[in-house]
């Protein structure tokens, strides 16, 4: 299936590594001009390095989400570049693990600023240009614990679905413009955030990352964790002309793990 995505421009946050970067590497080599961004420089040079290896466009920015006026930058810096911008993935490292008790104020308004303003503000600045585009598109990277809440995620369970509320939102409010707004839930996928998760969990529970691991494998009913590249294929079809009548949805790629109906 030919995606639609040759000579786009997508914008991909947090992308030097897991999830972002396998989206962003998919979104290349589907034609799409890519710009990634991330706080970790070196990460970010060998993520850039290995798309324009593969043929690929791409600007890459050092950037922290969570600061307030990194989202128009990256927005400026890629109409410099490129004269336009259809697509938006908003992603972001998630917030540390732990229960509610264990945290703090100050630990809830850098999880604010991160998980859920740092979307609010892309958002701002890349909606009037998106609808500009014959096919804009917005995909909010957010989690399985939309859904269903997952234990000592307090943080994750409760901003996550703060931005699941602004993306029915812009959903209805941009749909007259064809600009699509999406949410993408990734279930128990392998990348450095689970990683550190299953670490948490052992320490907590005196077991071991591998059994912890093994634990959550037993709850998928496909038998395994996903793959960033699993994950990426399923964003790059979203956010892609392919899918011209989604928008407002939040698709799960778990698994199966989640038993719901809604």
């Amino acid at each position: 299936m030919d995606l639609g995505l040759d000579g786009s421009v997508a914008l991909v946050t947090a992308s030097s590594k897991g999830l972002g970067r396998a989206t962003a590497l998919q979104l290349a080599q589907e034609g799409a001009r890519v710009v990634i961004c991330a706080r970790n420089v070196d990460a970010l040079a060998r993520t850039r390095d290995e798309i324009a290896a593969r043929g690929g466009t791409v600007l890459a920015l050092p950037a922290d989400l969570a600061s307030p006026d990194t989202a128009q930058g990256l927005v400026d810096a890629t109409m410099v570049r490129f004269g336009r911008l259809d697509i938006l993935i908003g992603n972001a490292g998630g917030p540390p693990p732990g229960e509610f008790l264990a945290l703090d104020e100050s630990a809830w308004e850098q999880a604010i600023q991160l998980t859920l303003m740092s979307f609010v503000r892309l958002c701002y600045a890349a909606i009037p240009v998106l609808t500009q585009s014959d096919h804009g598109s917005i995909l909010a990277c957010t989690s399985l614990s939309v859904k269903q809440p997952l234990p000592n995620l307090v943080l994750s369970n409760s901003l996550r679905m703060g931005v699941t509320g602004l993306v029915k939102s812009l959903a209805d409010e941009l749909a007259p413009s064809g600009t699509r707004v999406n949410a993408i839930c990734p279930g128990w996928t392998l990348t450095d955030r689970v990683e550190h998760l299953l670490a948490d969990r052992a320490t907590r529970g005196g077991t071991s990352v591998q059994a912890e691991g093994r634990a959550i494998t037993a709850a998928i009913p496909l038998g395994c964790m996903g793959t960033p590249e699993e994950f990426a294929r399923v964003a790059t079809f979203l956010v892609s002309p392919a899918a011209s009548y989604v928008t407002g949805v939040s698709l799960l790629v778990d698994g199966g793990m989640y038993r719901g109906v809604m």
